[in-house]
């Protein structure tokens, strides 16, 4: 394909997309296909030969799109949202075809600069303390990474390191084995699979803190954990506290927890991943206070900030709790700027080596929306959930099992965990919405996210609407299968 080509394809394709989206309403939400449907409709193996563009295309419709789950369907209430616009894939678009892999300041100038100064235009949006600012000389300053996990595993590694390091200042003749022990990490009993992931990889042990009746965790649960392990011998290094939990969006206690980690020095990462976008509005700021006892922070605009996936904003206090854990520095990667101190070489803040041009993203998003226009979308997304709650609550049948702060909402049909699974049964396989279910406590629940950029109130109405007629069948047929028992 020459240039000439790509021009015409390209604008097909941009049609394409822009169709696609448009009318997204019109397909399906959930595929219908089986495990291993693909691989009949395709070669064994690769074309020796070149094929033509348009044999490439149409095989989109028929290979591809019958076995997409669409997540940007105003009637995907899974998960949480997958954030995209329009601004978001021209930009995508643009670091595709500028195409560096900007891993220091010299394999690419624009790819570290840009993201160091959006990473503070966002810092800035929700009132993060000056500290994780990078600023023109600051000490702290912010990353992308590719998802909250790695912010996470990327923190818990930096913290082993601190900790090690320090443990060892104190007691000489401990050797690293005799340390890695004996380090445990935290996390709520409501936190992320990712975080245990991350303890896994990072090959520590992690224990859980058991949240309260608002699946919060609070500043006495940790101390009791924490005086029983030390006096155990362990060594407290890390706390993983959540802003917005998975499964039903509920706030860890920041003002009673950083203390508590601060003066036993231990490293506070806070990972709001879905809820963290919120706190561009003022009256949800209040939820991050507390912020200012972290050692880093994490959230995801890939989900909630129209921006498309990958993009995961992590900020630290001190950036050379990362740089310390990861700088390796062969000859190849050298460049004479830096010892400078004027640039960031963001291969000693994640895991890879390589990254894309992501930023990108962000300043097209934020330029093109606004803070107002992104304030206006999240306001919008809870304003719906609340909508839903509101219709729930009006059906005796059914129990709100959660706060809803944001734009999740958790429910169920007063019954038996059974029940609750038949139900979700009968709405996944109607395919006309999607919902995912998680458990809270011994509490089977149903989890309906406010998710596509496009969705609307007459959505939220179809689908309780849905959710409510097949309910109604369910409970006349569950009733009649107990009487005949």
């Amino acid at each position: 394909m020459d240039a000439a080509e790509f021009r015409k394809r390209g604008k097909e394709m941009v049609d394409y997309v822009a169709d696609y989206l448009e009318k997204i309403d019109k397909r399906q939400v959930f595929p219908d296909v089986e495990p291993g449907y693909l691989r009949p409709l395709i070669p064994d193996c690769a074309p020796q030969d070149p094929e033509s563009f348009e044999d490439v295309f149409k095989d989109i419709e028929k290979i591809i799109m019958p076995g997409v789950t669409h997540w940007h369907s105003p009637y995907f209430f899974a998960y949480f949202p997958a954030a995209s616009s329009f601004p978001a894939l021209l930009a995508d678009m643009l670091c595709g075809g500028i195409g560096c892999v900007g891993f220091s300041w010299a394999s690419s100038p624009a790819c570290t600069e840009l993201e160091t100064v959006m990473l503070d235009w966002l810092g800035k949006m929700i009132n993060l303390p000056e500290e994780f600012l990078a600023g023109k000389d600051g000490h702290g300053g912010g990353v992308i990474q590719g998802s909250a996990s790695e912010a996470t595993l990327i923190s818990l590694l930096a913290a082993r390191t601190k900790t090690i390091k320090r443990v060892q200042l104190e007691n000489p003749e401990l050797t690293e084995a005799d340390i890695m022990g004996r380090l445990v990490a935290y996390a709520s009993d409501q936190a992320h699979s990712s975080v245990e992931r991350a303890a896994l990889i990072g090959a520590v042990k992690i224990k859980n803190v058991p949240s309260d009746d608002t699946f919060s965790v609070c500043g006495s649960a940790l101390k009791k954990v924490l005086d029983e392990d030390k006096a155990s011998g362990l060594i407290p290094f890390f706390f993983c506290a959540t802003l917005g939990t998975t499964s039903c969006c509920s706030f860890d206690k920041l003002l009673e927890l950083g203390p508590i980690c601060n003066k036993e020095n231990i490293w506070m990462h806070i990972d709001a991943a879905y809820a963290g976008s919120a706190f561009i509005c003022p009256e949800f700021r209040h939820l991050l206070n507390g912020v200012e006892f972290a050692d880093s922070f994490n959230f995801n605009p890939h989900k909630w900030l129209l921006v498309n996936f990958d993009c995961s904003a992590m900020w630290v206090k001190k950036r050379s709790d990362l740089t310390g854990a990861f700088k390796l520095e062969p000859l190849y990667l050298q460049h004479h700027h830096q010892e400078s101190g004027l640039v960031t070489d963001y291969r000693h803040w994640q895991i890879p080596l390589g990254r894309r041009f992501r930023s990108l993203k962000l300043w097209f998003v934020l330029r093109m929306y606004g803070v107002t226009g992104l304030q206006e979308h999240i306001r919008k997304h809870v304003r719906l959930s609340h909508q839903f709650e509101h219709l729930v609550l009006q059906d005796e049948r059914f129990e709100i099992c959660a706060e809803v702060i944001l734009g999740l909402v958790c429910f169920r049909l007063k019954g038996s965990n059974e029940l609750n699974k038949a139900l979700l049964k009968s709405i996944n396989e109607a395919k006309k919405i999607h919902l995912v279910p998680c458990h809270l406590r011994e509490k089977f629940v149903l989890r309906f996210a406010i998710c596509s950029r496009t969705v609307e109130s007459t959505h939220v109405k179809f689908a309780w609407q849905h959710i409510s007629q097949l309910a109604t069948h369910l409970l006349k047929t569950w009733e009649q299968n107990h009487h005949q028992q």
